[in-house]
């Protein structure tokens, strides 16, 4: 066999061992990312009930107005454009005095003109029980004046990596004049 064969042959012997295992990765997206089979794993479904308090008034707010609309002279009755920065605890029952169990904290924003509808963004964070150190991210939708809202959960940390699930929202009270609110949530995850 002549040399020119024998490298020939371990180029094509090289290229086959790379093909190889370029296919048992599954190379997707034009060789950017790899997709990998993994043992299917048992998930978990974490439900969990707890109130949140969203303070706008007194001497410290728990929520505070951090952007509103440029054009002042125009406004909305369902305060389109403004924003809020929300550090609100999270308790055990409706009672702002129970047992802490964590924080909400993110923003959220009025982002309809026709109806009170905010945008969420908020991390709720758990710092009592088994789920401390642990969060999930709400980011979607609160139709706010509905008596009960679902709002997607998009992620999470600690017990909750790789979350997903929904929370179930109801006003348990509201003050009209001030617009602090305790909110009950009733929230399923799978992780």
């Amino acid at each position: 066999m002549s040399k020119q064969s024998v490298v020939v042959m371990i180029v094509i012997l090289i290229v086959s061992v790379i093909a190889a295992g370029t296919q048992s990765l599954k190379l997707k997206a034009e060789n950017w990312g790899a997709s990998f089979e993994v043992e299917a794993k048992k998930e978990t479904i974490t439900n969990l009930q707890f109130y949140f308090h969203d303070t706008l008034s007194g001497k410290n707010p728990s929520a505070v107005q951090v952007a509103q609309p440029i054009d002042k002279n125009k406004s909305f009755p369902t305060l389109f454009g403004e924003i809020m920065m929300v550090d609100d605890p999270l308790t055990e029952t409706p009672d702002p005095n129970s047992k802490l169990l964590g924080r909400a904290q993110g923003l959220y924003g009025s982002s309809c003109q026709q109806e009170l509808g905010l945008l969420m963004a908020i991390s709720y964070s758990f710092i009592e029980g088994p789920y401390s150190g642990s969060s999930f991210t709400v980011l979607g939708k609160n139709a706010a004046m509905n008596p009960v809202r679902e709002m997607p959960i998009v992620g999470g940390t600690g017990l909750f990596r790789l979350a997903r699930g929904y929370a179930l929202a109801k006003t348990y009270w509201l003050d009209p004049t001030t617009g602090d609110a305790i909110v009950g949530y009733n929230v399923t995850l799978l992780h």
